[in-house]
């Protein structure tokens, strides 16, 4: 209690800026922390949580039936009756799961944000600023620079660490704010399965992966106060998968006046957000450098295993892949979050032509700001 009583006294004693609000405060405190010091000692840490007992933490009930045992490790996860997962008091809806993987699995995941996902035709926000011959394959041309990162850490960076997000499925407009049926491109299979696994332990059957956004942060990088509210049906969950090196999320409420509850994501950690908790604002303020300079999570360290299930949608990672997998988390942390888009039976709504023709790559970097691209930080703050 003794830290968390002097990180209250820290955020006290920060001054408020001119028309700053409760969110926005503990956004700058939490940005400005310093690891390793008193200024943490409020976050919540679920990965020592084992039992009910720091301040709002509760136990959360999860569907164990819903998803056998078989099915969860073909996505890889660990049977549903041993995950740990909690809720918050005062946060209805809100479900935190801690690293249910099994061992090594997450190396799949990893490549796939990587190597895959960031393929055409997924959007990425390279696609305003570069043609889609030059970002075809990022992985193709970035690994070579990723597994000399150690050798030389002058060189120019990768076009893999120039990425800061990629859309799948229906692509996010970030000008209009908007889904529409005409920017679609098929979702991944095997990230669709492993959402759906995780929404049924967590109550949600039938839940269907139809949109994500990766989010690729760097050690600089945070993610501005924001509402996740352009899905056409909120009765459905936002999923969110974090890998790489920890972050702090702030998870506030329906206005920005109210403090938020600020709570640490280590790797392999998944947040699930539904019914009162799925039109919260939140935002990810810093993300944490390893304690051991340029190392990964514990987590991290063990291999995917030889023998998968046969029938698993996780595949085999190769060493070399690895190898570039692992120098880019050294100093960065990848995030999906998955959302169902329409309620079963629902259609987009019918928008003006000129809507239509918008540029989905316009307007993106509006979602992940780092310290290169302070001049956009107005941009940042306001929902979106």
């Amino acid at each position: 209690m003794g830290k968390m009583a002097a990180a209250v006294g820290s955020v006290a004693t920060l001054a408020a800026e001119p028309g700053e609000d409760a969110f926005r405060k503990l956004f700058r405190f939490y940005r400005q922390s310093r690891p390793g010091t008193a200024d943490l000692g409020g976050v919540i840490d679920f990965s020592v949580c084992h039992a009910p007992g720091a301040p709002k933490v509760v136990r959360s009930q999860l569907n164990w039936s819903s998803v056998s045992d078989h099915d969860a490790r073909r996505a890889g996860l660990q049977p549903v009756s041993k995950w740990q997962a909690y809720g918050l008091q005062g946060y209805p809806g809100f479900i935190f799961i801690s690293n249910p993987f099994l061992p090594g699995y997450q190396w799949h995941w990893v490549k796939q944000c990587l190597k895959l996902y960031s393929r055409k035709p997924n959007v990425c926000n390279l696609d305003k600023h570069m043609t889609k011959e030059e970002t075809q394959d990022l992985w193709e041309q970035s690994k070579e620079f990723l597994r000399c990162k150690a050798v030389s850490k002058r060189r120019p960076r990768s076009l893999l660490e120039k990425l800061r997000w990629v859309t799948l499925g229906y692509h996010y407009n970030w000008d209009s704010k908007r889904y529409s049926a005409d920017h679609y491109t098929p979702f991944p299979s095997d990230l669709a399965f492993l959402s759906e696994q995780v929404a049924a332990a967590c109550g949600f059957q039938g839940f269907r992966a139809e949109a994500g956004i990766l989010n690729y942060y760097r050690l600089d990088s945070t993610l501005g106060i924001h509402v996740d509210r352009s899905e056409l049906d909120h009765s459905r969950p936002l999923l969110s998968f974090s890998f790489g090196q920890s972050a702090i999320f702030l998870l506030g409420g329906l206005k920005r006046d109210e403090a938020p509850t600020p709570m640490f994501m280590h790797s392999g950690d998944i947040m699930v957000m539904s019914g009162f908790s799925r039109l919260l604002n939140h935002a990810v303020p810093r993300v944490l450098p390893s304690p051991e300079g340029e190392g990964l999570p514990g987590c991290l360290g063990t291999p995917l295993p030889a023998d998968l299930p046969r029938d698993s949608v996780v595949e085999p990672c190769s060493v070399e892949d690895w190898q570039v997998c692992a120098s880019y988390l050294k100093t960065a942390r990848v995030n999906m979050t998955v959302r169902q888009v329409l309620a079963m039976g629902q259609d987009f709504p019918l928008e003006p032509m000129e809507e239509n023709r918008r540029d989905i790559t316009t307007g993106g970097s509006c979602h992940l700001d780092d310290d290169n691209s302070r001049v956009k930080r107005a941009r940042l703050n306001p929902d979106c």
